[in-house]
């Protein structure tokens, strides 16, 4: 069911799918369906939420000690996030445009918050694979986190000018200045 919405999302946007057109695409009845999601807005959010999750996990965890070699890795890291969006841009936009999914929107804010959060406070583990699920207020790593999706939303809605390096090596320069 994943897959077929995942394709229907980019025929047409979010809020023209119905669950009778995830059910015929993925060959399912709606008693299936219905097991699983309440409505195709929870479907997608579990669709694009996986997708993303797993490259935050595979992401290394990276100290922002400002060396060099760090900022290279931290920047490196980035693209690799920016250039998974650009590969789905349609995906993407359906999900987090105007017509989109509140809810893969909230998905993505916390796990990156969570991503940065870990990134600031425990830089020894090597990837992003074991995040807590949940970590206590951290207001500079929500900041953070909203901005590297805001940018991401907002370069995607201008139809991804630049390239993934181009973007990530300004937000690095960014959170540079911020330091």
């Amino acid at each position: 069911m994943r897959a077929a919405l995942l394709d229907l999302i980019t025929e047409r946007g979010l809020n023209r799918i119905a669950v009778s057109d995830v059910t015929k695409r993925a060959d399912v009845n709606r008693s299936t369906f219905y097991e699983h999601y309440s409505d195709v807005h929870e479907l997608a959010a579990d669709a694009c939420t996986r997708m993303f999750d797993e490259l935050i996990a595979a992401t290394p965890v990276l100290l922002p000690d400002g060396t060099p070699r760090e900022r290279d890795r931290g920047r490196a890291a980035l693209t690799g996030v920016l250039a998974h969006i650009a590969e789905r841009a349609d995906l993407y936009r359906a999900l987090l445009g105007p017509d989109g999914s509140a809810r893969v929107a909230d998905h993505l804010h916390q796990r990156l918050t969570i991503a940065v959060h870990v990134n600031l406070t425990r830089p020894a583990v090597g990837t992003h694979a074991d995040d807590p699920v949940r970590i206590a207020h951290d207001p500079v790593a929500a900041f953070l986190a909203g901005g590297v999706l805001g940018v991401a939303t907002d370069w995607l809605r201008r139809g991804c000018p630049g390239t993934p390096e181009q973007l990530s090596a300004a937000l690095m320069a960014c959170f540079a200045g911020l330091t």
